[in-house]
């Protein structure tokens, strides 16, 4: 008897793991907020330029981790390069991500980069051409996700990293401002490093996620 009541413990214990594990999963994929209303791409080419650098705040389980990286303005986790062509408007961007093949510099559609959106941001960046900017983004399509999160390594690259070597390319005298994660042993560039910074000027600002002073 004492057997068979072990084996049901044990089994009982694996059934709970089990279901826990489950419910973790879905609550780390299920999507937090409503997303940002769509705007038409006319409307939208009257906003954007070539070039410009636009911010989410994304509705994952790891988008508070990077937006509580920035000290002052948390308004977003993330960051890409608009690209125009024609009226064709694409993101090139720099996406960890838990999926299987999926982190890597990418070029996806706006609407697709707004998706997953709470807030968007749309920057400028000041006394640059925007063209190459845009241009030199796609010489990076396809490199890996920097899950070292190593800026001085440019074989791989995370979302401002991605930035960063653009600007160096064609600004060498920039510098973004970077914070020290202890965590990871290392300096990072956070959001704010854009949306905080006098390199650029705020054009665009969209909300829907609920104010919570952070």
């Amino acid at each position: 008897m004492k057997k068979t009541h072990k084996k049901y413990y044990v089994f009982a214990g694996i059934a709970v793991f089990s279901i826990l594990v489950f419910l973790l999963v879905v609550y780390i994929l299920m999507p937090r907020g409503k997303p940002v209303v769509l705007y038409e791409p006319d409307v939208l080419l009257k906003i954007v330029e070539d070039g410009d650098i636009i911010c989410r705040l994304g509705d994952r389980f790891w988008s508070g981790f990077f937006r509580d990286v920035s000290a002052v303005d948390r308004r977003y986790s993330h960051i890409g390069i608009i690209r125009i062509n024609g009226d064709r408007i694409t993101v090139i961007h720099a996406e960890g991500t838990t999926e299987p093949k999926k982190d890597f510099v990418k070029e996806e559609t706006f609407e697709d980069f707004i998706k997953i959106a709470r807030t968007i941001g749309i920057y400028r960046i000041n006394d640059a051409n925007g063209s190459q900017i845009s241009n030199l983004a796609t010489e990076y399509l396809d490199l890996p996700f920097d899950w070292q999160f190593d800026m001085y390594d440019n074989s791989k690259l995370y979302c401002t990293e991605l930035l960063y070597v653009i600007l160096k390319r064609l600004m060498p005298e920039l510098e973004l401002n970077t914070v020290f994660i202890k965590e990871l042993g290392r300096e990072i560039i956070p959001l704010e490093a854009v949306s905080n910074s006098e390199y650029f000027t705020e054009i665009f600002f969209s909300t829907t996620a609920m104010q919570n002073g952070k």
